[in-house]
């Protein structure tokens, strides 16, 4: 068997104990991945159908047990000639090895383990369930000193047979009760006979009856008195000794009247008003049905009867004679004493004729009747029920018998016992917990409780901050029944946690951004400051750690950068310059972009002049952040001016001049006049309404010169080269000839 895998599911490890009816397997659950031990029934009971048919019967009763007490039955089951039934596995030992061990046990962990036998009992018998053999080794002690009570339903199957059928029986006689060694019916106070055995072995270490022979043990469960226990064990307070006298009582009458009666008492023994409680007393009537032994006759006795015959001396053959008055006597009690026996003879045949030749009875039909019809039709045509089974058949309404053990119209002896199966709800499956599991783990479990396909499994997504994928609620309840073919069971699977979409916090002020972090239900984690040439003083620079637009969980902690405005060091700078148009009087577009210490390529703005004009660019400067100023005119570039940090600041910027192909030269300094136009292409006319004084090479008074190509002049402020010419800017007309070359003032 091992490595065998039974039921396509369990595959067998290693052979943990077993016993003359079967062998038990430790195996593993391959579909819910856990371990469980196999009970197999052995190879030489297999063909006896009667017993097969027990066996499974009562273990299927035992699965509907439900209890901590109570050893769980997960499965009963048939692979060829395999017969099997799958329970709890339990890490730990059986009380039998624990008596071995270290018997007797202590007062307080006797009682304890006694106490939960008890209550795994009183649960059985409320389900109808008589466990029949209750003994040390169906009692297991798992690591954790929880009491498990195993093999319920299994003592029926084995008490249906001979003792010679199996050694089980033999085994478990030393715990059986007196009406159990009778062969009689036995019920729940046999349970607690057996009970009080197993609590008398646990207190002494002995077993209150041995014998030879299986047979002699169960004569003294009959017939005689035990030790009592403490006389064997004086530690044994006289409370408990009573709860173990009261429990072997031979009249069940005399015993406890229910497990729970028995529990209260074994929960309540140590109470210290009771460990001297008086010792129990019970009446021991004389009994009819005891079994007794009667001396047989000793042939001395025999002989003295008759000698006493014999000496009656007989008379002489005298006919005439009368028989004296003592012979007569002697002759009537000898006839009278015959004619007794004979009647008594006659009597006890009689008896038996009448007691015990059973005359046969036809078996009634009680198919398709109620319970108690049934049972009533039984009782009146001279039968009686033996167990009613309760199992589910499609089509048969619960409490309907559909089956019974005997045909109907057969002949059966009067007061025979007739099994009745009757119709019970559909077997319902117990639901599992699946939440906390990935939805797929979860969708295996379930079908492994005989759901019939994953179609009746339903999904739903939700918000959680569960991890995605995990089952976080199921719609039927763990450990609420329900029926496997049609129950649709709805799994709600997290999604993750419900994002929101983050706002946009930059150049908000401060009391904007905090309030737009509240309002999404995020969290604020930090105000920084920070120096910002882009962003202006108190409004936020940056966000931190998630961009705005970006989707984001509840409650994520946020920082926020604010602006301190420019930092100390940094310098604002208007940078002017004079551009003309293209030709004069003529429009021309001007553009101007300008980087500086607030970013790149940033643009100042679009201006249409006929005109010179100059154009004024507000800069800001820093040590690191250089200026710079680009020009387009009709789209065409005209010039970048670099405005360096260090020249703002210490005066030295270059002011440039832009003129066009026929502008005559200006003062640097001076106002700016309507100018007019070149009369030729190649001379530059010096123009000014003004005063041309400036910072150049020298001052420009009066009239300007106009020089040819050839020609340098010098310019007052912002002296600059021509196209080839330099031309002096004065305060009134320049001289139009060619040839001469005139300085102004200097």
């Amino acid at each position: 068997m091992i490595g065998h895998q039974l039921g396509g599911r369990y595959e067998v490890i290693e052979r943990i104990g077993g016993g003359g009816m079967a062998l038990v397997y430790k195996a593993q659950d391959i579909l819910l991945n856990r371990n469980v031990a196999i009970k197999v029934l052995r190879q030489q009971f297999v063909h006896d159908e009667e017993f097969i048919r027990r066996f499974r019967r009562e273990a299927q009763s035992a699965a509907s047990l439900s209890h901590p007490n109570v050893v769980s039955i997960y499965d009963v089951g048939q692979e060829d000639e395999i017969h099997y039934i799958v329970m709890e596995y339990i890490e730990g030992q059986n009380l039998n090895e624990i008596i071995k061990e270290r018997a007797p046990l202590q007062v307080e962990e006797a009682v304890r383990i006694a106490c939960q036998i008890a209550d795994a009992l009183d649960h059985a018998h409320h389900n109808q369930i008589i466990h029949r053999d209750i003994k040390p080794h169906n009692i297991l002690i798992g690591r954790n000193g929880r009491v498990k009570v195993t093999d319920f339903g299994i003592a029926r199957a084995v008490t249906s047979t001979t003792i010679t059928q199996t050694g089980s029986v033999v085994g478990s006689v030393h715990y059986f009760s007196p009406e159990h060694a009778k062969g009689v019916v036995t019920g729940e106070k046999s349970d607690l006979y057996s009970l009080g055995i197993v609590l008398y072995q646990m207190l002494t270490g002995q077993l209150p009856f041995l014998g030879e022979s299986p047979i002699s043990v169960a004569l003294k469960h009959l017939q005689e008195d035990f030790e009592e226990p403490r006389l064997l064990n004086p530690l044994i307070p006289q409370s408990v000794e009573n709860i173990i006298l009261k429990s072997m009582r031979k009249d069940p009458n005399e015993r406890y009247q229910s497990a729970l009666e028995m529990q209260t008492d074994l929960e309540t023994c140590l109470f210290p008003d009771r460990l001297q409680e008086p010792k129990a007393m019970f009446d021991d009537e004389f009994d009819i049905d005891q079994t007794r032994v009667i001396p047989a006759i000793k042939p001395e006795q025999y002989a003295a009867v008759n000698t006493d015959t014999s000496r009656i001396d007989p008379e002489p053959a005298d006919h005439n004679a009368k028989p004296n008055k003592r012979a007569k006597k002697r002759a009537t009690f000898w006839v009278t004493l015959t004619l007794i026996v004979l009647i008594a003879l006659a009597g006890v045949v009689f008896y038996v004729e009448k007691v015990l030749v059973v005359p046969n009875v036809p078996v009634p039909n009680v198919i398709s009747l109620d319970e108690d019809a049934a049972r009533k039709l039984l009782t009146d045509s001279g039968l009686e029920v033996d167990e009613v089974i309760a199992e589910y058949k499609v089509g048969v309404e619960p409490g309907i018998v559909f089956k019974q053990s005997k045909p109907e119209g057969s002949l059966v002896k009067k007061g025979s016992l007739i099994d009745l199966t009757i119709g019970a709800e559909k077997p319902q499956e117990q639901m599992v917990d699946v939440t906390g599991e990935n939805y797929e783990d979860a969708v295996q479990k379930l079908l492994a409780l005989n759901i019939k396909n994953d179609n009746q499994i339903k999904k739903e997504e939700s918000f959680s901050d569960a991890v995605v994928g995990t089952v976080i609620s199921q719609s039927i309840a763990p450990g609420a029944e329900f029926d496997p073919d049609t129950a649709e069971i709805i799994l709600t699977v997290s999604k993750g946690p419900e994002l929101i979409l983050m706002p946009d916090l930059i150049n908000k002020s401060r009391s904007e951004a905090v309030k737009l972090i509240e309002d999404n239900n995020l969290k604020l984690a930090e105000i920084k400051e920070e120096s910002s040439f882009q962003v202006e003083k108190g409004k936020v620079t940056q966000q931190w750690p998630v961009d705005a637009g970006s989707s984001i969980a509840p409650g994520t902690e946020i920082t926020i950068y604010v602006s301190t405005g420019y930092s100390p060091e940094t310098i604002e700078y208007t940078f002017a310059f004079l551009i003309a148009p293209s030709e004069e009087g003529k429009n021309s577009k001007v553009r101007v972009v300008y980087t500086d210490a607030r970013g790149e390529n940033q643009e100042w703005g679009t201006q249409t002049i006929n005109k010179a004009q100059t154009f004024s660019v507000p800069l800001v400067l820093a040590p690191n952040r250089d200026g710079y100023v680009t020009v387009y005119r009709d789209g065409e570039l005209v010039e970048t001016y670099k405005v360096g940090y260090f020249d703002a600041k210490n005066g030295n910027v270059e002011i440039p001049e832009i003129k066009s192909n026929a502008v005559p030269e200006e003062g640097g300094g001076g106002d700016e006049g309507p100018g007019t136009p070149a009369k030729e292409p190649e001379k530059n006319a010096d123009k000014g309404n003004g005063n041309g004084n400036g910072n150049g090479n020298g001052n420009s008074n009066g009239n300007g010169n106009k020089n040819n190509s050839e020609k340098n002049d010098n310019k007052g402020n912002n002296g600059e080269n021509g196209n080839n010419k330099n031309d002096d800017q004065g305060d009134g007309q320049g001289d139009e000839d060619p040839s001469d070359n005139e300085d102004g003032d200097e």
